[in-house]
């Protein structure tokens, strides 16, 4: 399958992709996409958007304007991550998937309603939408809930589980590895051999996460796929990692990179 860049989230060619049999990914910024099925069913991952420095306004200032959600998942609880995924789920009535232990004190805490919120945990898979299946798999990160307590006005700091990533299996087959945030672990290999993913979203921008070198190494010694997106780089003074950075490193692979900017969409 071969991704063509479109020019902007607002030139998307929908019937072309429907008639390629194929699927639609837009980059929201940070580690955000927002994935179109084959068969038109609209899954939204990390959306950090009202908050997100790089996020296209017309989804900044509107999150209506990201469509209705079919599946909505989290990898963790850190703010560039969990974002708006609370205010989305209930705008769209849609379970917020993620790790167990994030979505226990979001319902806990009165920020998510208990209905709203769906409980899994890594290595756990669901079957959320009809043809759609999701596995959980190892992130190597860490998860905390920053919330505002409404009675306090103060600050709280709440465990929230532990970080996953996510292996999304399309109608058609195709599978898309989203790492979520994490650096190197050698069970890489082992998830990319077993689930053998198609296309990897890969975290690049260093301090918190892999940097374009380490991301680099994992891609060509371990995972080896067809294609691969960076992503959580470009909106954190602290991720300094850059896309030139990451593509000098993958100098001489054949994995095909994707490089995207924020608002722009891709075909699969």
């Amino acid at each position: 399958m071969l991704l063509s860049p479109v020019a902007s989230a607002q030139t998307q060619t929908t019937s072309k992709a429907n008639a390629q049999g194929g699927a639609e990914l837009l980059w929201l910024g940070q580690a955000g996409f927002r994935i179109k099925s084959p068969n038109g069913k609209m899954i939204l991952i990390d959306p950090w958007i009202t908050g997100g420095p790089k996020t296209p306004p017309i989804y900044k200032n509107d999150l209506a304007a990201i469509g209705p959600i079919d599946l909505l998942l989290v990898t963790h609880a850190h703010v560039d991550h969990l974002g708006d995924a609370p205010a989305l789920a209930k705008m769209n009535n849609t379970k917020l998937y993620g790790p167990a232990d994030m979505v226990t004190p979001l319902v806990t805490l009165g920020i998510l309603p208990a209905d709203l919120g769906h409980r899994f945990n890594k290595t756990g898979r669901v079957t959320p939408l009809l043809g759609i299946k999701v596995t959980a798999v190892q992130a190597e990160h860490s998860s905390l809930l920053v919330w505002k307590n409404p009675a306090t006005d103060k600050m709280e700091s709440h465990p929230a589980g532990e970080p996953m990533g996510y292996i999304i299996e399309l109608e058609n087959g195709f599978k898309i590895w989203h790492m979520g945030d994490t650096g190197l672990f050698s069970d890489m290999k082992f998830i990319a051999e077993h689930y053998k993913p198609d296309l990897v979203l890969i975290p690049i921008g260093g301090n918190f996460t892999m940097a374009p070198d380490d991301a680099a190494y994992a891609l060509r010694t371990w995972v080896k796929p067809k294609m691969v997106i960076p992503m959580h780089y470009n909106s954190n003074p602290l991720t300094k990692g850059t896309l030139a950075e990451f593509q000098e490193a993958m100098k001489g692979s054949s994995i095909k990179i994707i490089p995207m900017t924020e608002g722009q969409t891709v075909q699969l």
